[in-house]
């Protein structure tokens, strides 16, 4: 059978490869915080006898969009947004210190302070404690202040302080539970010169247009490619017959 097909058959498989990581951007358009990925096509020379001009097409990541999203005031004390380069440094699942932009944040029914998916967010001591409060403020430093549940308004005691970090971008990775870290696997030292704003969200920073445009041209990627295939099953066929007329 020509080499074609197989050609075909990897480029078809590479595009729908790129397409899954395409839809998976596409679905995270509204998550609060998120970095696009990024993956890009290569070439490949097919190895072996045969046309020179024959190469493989390849998807692979190449990294993530460090582009900060844009800022939404929401009025919610709990919500923060790093203003600038930055994160938040929090507990994953699994126990290590991981770090995310998504600033929408709780306080679970024990009094420790988590994100949205349920991740303690981590202080200058570990998990931060938020004791029971008639309001609270975090400060841009990260710094959480309360007025103690029964208190008056003017009695204010700062409670802890979120850690926030900024390690260069070229040595975060993301993980299979959608939060950096960093690639060495050390947690990051706190920087005093990142900043938050209160009562605001960072959006996604996944670019609806360019992403659906990505999704219709992947789309037709994978039609050629199809297409080829069936050509090359043609060509067989009609070879077959022609030797045997011969």
């Amino acid at each position: 059978m020509d080499r074609l097909v197989y050609v075909a058959m990897e480029g078809a498989k590479e595009s729908l490869r790129a397409q899954t990581a395409n839809n998976h951007n596409l679905a995270n358009a509204s998550t609060t915080g998120f970095r696009a990925d990024l993956s890009a096509f290569q070439t490949r020379d097919v190895a072996g006898a045969g046309l020179p001009s024959r190469a493989y097409a390849t998807d692979s990541s190449v990294g993530w969009d460090s582009a900060a999203g844009e800022l939404s005031a929401t009025g919610r004390d709990l919500d923060v947004a790093i203003k600038g380069a930055g994160w938040l440094a929090v507990q994953a699942p699994d126990g290590t210190e991981a770090y995310t932009r998504a600033g929408d944040l709780r306080v679970d029914p024990s009094g420790v302070l988590t994100t949205a998916n349920g991740n303690s967010v981590l202080g200058d001591a570990g998990p931060v404690a938020i004791p029971p409060h008639a309001s609270l403020m975090i400060g841009g430093d990260g710094s959480i202040s309360v007025v103690p549940l029964g208190q008056e308004a003017k009695t204010i005691s700062t409670v802890g302080r979120l850690k926030l970090v900024n390690p260069p971008a070229g040595d975060m990775v993301r993980g299979a539970d959608g939060l950096f870290r960093l690639a060495s696997g050390a947690p990051a030292s706190a920087d005093a010169s990142v900043r938050i704003v209160s009562g605001t969200l960072e959006s996604s920073n996944v670019n609806i247009a360019e992403t659906m445009t990505n999704m219709i041209e992947l789309a037709r990627n994978y039609d050629l490619q199809v297409k080829a295939i069936h050509t090359a099953e043609e060509n067989a066929a009609t070879s077959a017959k022609l030797l045997q007329t011969s």
